[in-house]
């Protein structure tokens, strides 16, 4: 157990270099362009869907919640929300960074993600004919979430801070279950479970923080997720914004709805991807 503690302190250490680099870049990036996003997405209208994915992609603190606000005012359609949600990176990005993971892959998986938002998004507006005409929008300050008032060192810091740590404890977890059960075991619990394994990451998905991607990401880099079962996973993942969502929107019915279509969207097409042999 002491070398496994170890082990776990040593990794987690290694990374936090990575980690503070790529969350002082993107912070500064955030900080230019987070008013310009939400803009875009206001105006986007019938196009929400496709500028709603890609909008979300940019891995920025709080992008899930300022689209919840804005479906909780009826500022944007059920479509564009789920696009956004779908394509939120979160803390993927890094996590595979800091793992010297090739920026192919990283470039692949965000692409995956986006291409599934757009599509997803585009359906359920054309079914459900969501887009809403602009209204009062629901108050609530996305920087409660995220800190970017602190600054972009500080809450650089603070987001690798908080990072390490849930990386430190998913890795003593993991390393403790691979100790005890055998990482064969638990390798042909999943890996060989086309649908259980979507299913299974689907479910991490669905933590509200940044914890899920973190542990998705661990998983796949262990190669204890196959590549369509961690696409699912990171499809569900919506970060903060499903909190949000709970907290702002007094229809619970319709948050129910949201985080089934989610949850779906994002287990069908890991199914898919897994029966289609994605490899990345």
């Amino acid at each position: 157990m002491l070398d496994i503690l170890k082990d776990a302190i040593l990794d987690s250490i290694k990374l936090i270099p990575f980690l503070l680099v790529t969350y002082l870049i993107m912070e500064y990036l955030e900080h230019k362009t987070s008013e310009k996003h939400t803009r875009h997405i206001q105006k986007s209208g019938k196009m929400g869907p496709v500028i709603g994915s890609l909008l979300g992609a940019f891995p920025q603190c709080g992008f899930s919640v300022s689209a919840t606000n804005l479906f909780v005012g009826r500022v944007i359609s059920l479509g564009t929300l789920i696009a956004v949600y779908l394509s939120t990176s979160d803390e993927m990005i890094p996590v595979f960074l800091a793992e010297n993971v090739g920026i192919d892959v990283i470039l692949k998986v965000v692409g995956i993600k986006i291409m599934i938002g757009m599509v997803v998004g585009i359906v359920l507006d054309l079914v459900f004919q969501t887009v809403h005409q602009q209204n009062e929008i629901a108050h609530m300050c996305e920087h409660d979430h995220c800190h970017c008032e602190e600054g972009i060192v500080k809450s650089a810091v603070r987001h690798t801070v908080n990072i390490s740590l849930f990386i430190f404890v998913i890795t003593f977890i993991l390393n403790s279950l691979i100790a005890v059960i055998g990482e064969d075991t638990i390798s042909h619990f999943i890996l060989n479970k086309p649908i259980l394994g979507p299913m299974i990451s689907g479910l991490i998905g669905l933590i509200p923080n940044c914890a899920s991607s973190v542990m998705i990401a661990q998983l796949y880099i262990s190669q204890m997720l196959s590549a369509g079962a961690m696409i699912a996973g990171l499809l569900v993942g919506a970060g903060v914004g499903l909190l949000v969502l709970i907290k702002e929107n007094r229809n619970t019915k319709e948050n129910l709805k949201i985080i089934l279509i989610l949850y779906l969207a994002g287990v069908i097409f890991g199914i898919l991807l897994e029966q289609l042999g994605l490899t990345l």
